[in-house]
């Protein structure tokens, strides 16, 4: 079906031409300055628009042209690129295939959240590079994709436990963590964080980016898994609630590095 776009400039009785492209048939009606803009399928209708407009005002314009056939399961893919974070890239499959392996986080993008397209996500990656020890023990709370994950394996961590609640996310998290061959330290466990995190204690490294709220549950948790010397990244945190996440962790944590990227904030704690 070729599809028209109809653009009306409605003259001096704007609210009767908007009704009368209504009851043409048109589905609705997007407001560009003082434009009227739509899409109708095909020309006949695009006519039919046409008169129902002239008709309710005499001094309107109207303009038509074709849409351009675009295949939309193909066009929404070049919104996505490849995230270039320190010494680990994220990038979606089709863009893949000419980077090294080993420094790049492959992810099919899907209902789990973690593409690299979030200031939060790669807040999270640029700090882990400088926390990551080699062997390291690591939990990811919330993993969604299992970006996070993925990037502890590749910077040497020896275990991963990626936690995940929401069930439609798991099957894209495991297929990301087979995609990019780090199955034998990443596994993929469907349940709560908080109910899952002291039953892989002790860890060397906790990352979570999850909403503050949430967070803030969690930290109590998070202070007893760690095993020594272990630090948490936290993410998921506007930059507006900065100031309220350090005082609620100032009194156990200390701050070792900060991220900040848009309006997201992200932070490497250790305990005191």
């Amino acid at each position: 079906m070729a599809w028209v776009t109809v653009r009306v400039s409605p003259g001096s009785n704007r609210d009767a031409v908007i009704a009368a492209m209504f009851d043409a048939g048109v589905q609705g009606v997007e407001e560009v300055g003082d434009a009227l803009v739509t899409h109708v399928s095909g020309q006949s209708v695009a006519n039919d628009v046409l008169c129902a407009v002239m008709a309710a005002s005499s001094d309107a314009r109207v303009e038509t042209a074709p849409l351009p056939d675009v295949d939309w399961s193909e066009r929404w893919k070049l919104g996505i690129h490849v995230q270039s974070l320190g010494t680990l890239s994220v990038a979606p499959p089709w863009l893949s295939a000419d980077l090294d392996p080993a420094t790049t986080i492959v992810i099919e993008p899907a209902m789990a959240f973690g593409t690299g397209e979030h200031a939060t996500t790669r807040g999270v990656i640029r700090l882990l590079q400088a926390v990551i020890r080699p062997g390291d023990r690591v939990a990811d709370l919330g993993a969604g994709s299992a970006v996070l994950a993925i990037a502890a394996a590749k910077l040497g961590a020896s275990r991963v436990v990626a936690i995940e609640l929401d069930h439609d996310a798991i099957g894209n998290a495991e297929e990301n963590v087979a995609r990019n061959n780090v199955a034998d330290r990443v596994t993929v466990i469907e349940g709560d964080a908080a109910a899952l995190l002291p039953l892989v204690a002790p860890v060397d490294v906790i990352t979570a980016n999850i909403i503050s709220s949430v967070l803030l549950e969690l930290v109590p948790l998070m202070e007893r898994a760690l095993a020594p010397r272990g630090r948490a990244i936290l993410s998921g945190i506007l930059s507006a609630e900065r100031d309220h996440m350090l005082d609620a962790l100032h009194a156990r944590w200390r701050v070792d590095a900060e991220d900040e990227e848009d309006a997201w904030w992200s932070v490497t704690v250790s305990r005191r």
